[in-house]
């Protein structure tokens, strides 16, 4: 039942409302008792003030009577309907009228009063002392039950004690009080709680909702299928987290086209050498290829062969670079010297494109700190790939100058067929060719400028490209100048 995110959800958020609604009940009716017990008190203080004040003004203006409890006991009548009018205002009070000794001289209201009994000395001490006397109890078993006791004691203005008045309000008016409140939260609470508890589970499903779609796109990640998307609701956590989900999506979609691609690439870039250096050697062998052309064909083989040595040797720099085997060795270097020697390097292919080459540099020296070798091949592969797409007799430039922040930029541009705006964002992947027809690029598989990009971050740097598609393309990657220049 509680295995799913939307049960445990949804039951820790009930039980929360619920512990929160029980506290809620607990704090409303501690306070609704205690102000209803503070309203009762203040009632029967009024009324046994007004009752003392009655009886003793009587007391005080009779004639002949010794004791106050002759008083008491021979104006009963009188007495008795001077108190029921007091009580008119509360039916529950009950009034008790005692001497200085305990014993019970009239009652009057609806408890019962044991008039054979005594009120205990210890009560009526407390009484003249304290002067307004309050408890719980049954008066020292004068009472039938348990009420709530509030007293005051008879003084003369001699200051003898000669009675008191208890006044006793029955419990059962605030039993039922507190059972009325208790049953109107307990209603009011339930309500409440059904209430949240469904707003809970609509808000809950609509949480969980998207969780449930990621889990069944990665199911069906699982079987190689990635075009499944999480639809984006709102702007909040959920909604960020399906909008980074579906870019996640997106990526493994892209790399699982250029994984298929790559494969491509690579099978028709092995098989087609293969089939090349197999065919002519039988040819060789079998003598269907005559001994003075034997030489012309060794070329074309020995040429095959570099060709599958560079893919082995890219495949295996991807290896390494992506595993983190490969370390590199920072050092001052010339980058300009380089750049020279890589442009001498091509002058055979830049003869036979009849290009318009040209090296331009802030100065003829400019030192920078990095690994040479890595360096070497970045702009070896940059190079090399613009002299392939740059159009015979069109443009080829290297410019080397400094930047901001003690930075040297370096650029490769051409003049040629440029790369699609669609696919700029992507030149830097894994085995993305843009030519994809292979008319141009026949030797690569589309790792060449994704090696260059690992190189240069690996090291701290950045590479860019702008292309003016069927005009030109240009590469700018970033060194850090040497401080020691």
């Amino acid at each position: 039942m509680f295995k799913s995110v939307f049960a445990k959800y949804l039951t820790a958020i009930c039980i929360l409302i619920l512990a929160c609604v029980l506290i809620l009940a607990w704090i409303i009716s501690f306070v609704v008792r205690n102000y209803a017990v503070d309203l009762k008190r203040n009632e029967m203080n009024w009324s046994c003030s007004t009752t003392v004040s009655l009886v003793s003004v009587s007391y005080e203006n009779s004639d002949g009577l010794s004791s106050f409890s002759d008083f008491i006991l021979s104006n009963k009548a009188q007495l008795t309907d001077l108190l029921a009018t007091i009580l008119e205002r509360d039916e529950s009070l009950t009034v008790v009228l005692t001497d200085s000794a305990g014993f019970v001289l009239l009652s009057c209201g609806s408890a019962g009063i044991k008039t054979d009994e005594t009120v205990p000395q210890s009560i009526l001490s407390s009484v003249a002392e304290e002067r307004e006397y309050t408890t719980r109890g049954d008066v020292g078993g004068v009472a039938d039950g348990k009420y709530l006791i509030f007293a005051r004691p008879f003084i003369t203005e001699d200051e003898r004690f000669e009675g008191a008045v208890f006044l006793l309000s029955s419990a059962e008016e605030e039993k039922t009080l507190f059972k009325t409140l208790t049953e109107t939260i307990i209603m009011s609470s339930l309500w409440v709680l059904l209430a949240a508890m469904i707003a809970v589970y609509f808000i809950t499903d609509r949480v969980v909702d998207p969780l449930r779609g990621m889990t069944g796109a990665v199911k069906r990640f699982g079987k190689g299928d990635f075009k499944m998307r999480v639809p984006i609701n709102g702007r909040d956590e959920i909604a960020q987290l399906g909008t980074a989900f579906n870019h996640m999506a997106e990526s493994l979609e892209q790399n699982e086209k250029m994984r298929n691609m790559f494969l491509a690439n690579v099978s028709h870039d092995l098989r087609t050498p293969m089939t090349t250096i197999s065919g002519f050697i039988d040819g060789i062998n079998s003598g269907a290829i005559p001994p003075e052309k034997h030489a012309y064909y060794l070329n074309v083989i020995s040429g095959e062969v570099h060709r599958l040595s560079r893919l082995v040797s890219e495949l295996l720099d991807l290896s390494r670079l992506e595993s983190g085997e490969r370390h590199f060795t920072f050092s001052d270097f010339d980058i300009c010297e380089t750049a020279r020697l890589i442009l001498i390097s091509f002058e055979q292919k830049i003869n036979q494109k009849k290009l318009d080459v040209e090296f331009l540099s802030d100065e003829d020296k400019i030192i920078v700190k990095a690994d040479k070798d890595a360096i070497y091949q970045v702009l070896y592969n940059l190079t090399d790939n613009a002299i392939k797409f740059a159009r015979d007799g069109e443009a080829l430039r290297i410019s080397i100058k400094r930047g901001d922040a003690g930075k040297v930029l370096v650029s490769v541009y051409n003049e040629g067929e440029g790369i699609p705006e669609a696919d700029l964002p992507f030149v830097f992947d894994r085995f993305y060719k843009s030519d994809k027809s292979r008319g141009l690029d026949k030797n690569g598989v589309g790792l060449g400028l994704y090696i260059v990009k690992t190189i240069l971050e690996a090291q701290g740097e950045t590479v860019r490209v702008a292309s003016e598609y069927g005009k030109n393309c240009e590469f700018v990657f970033t060194l850090t100048e040497s401080a020691k220049e």
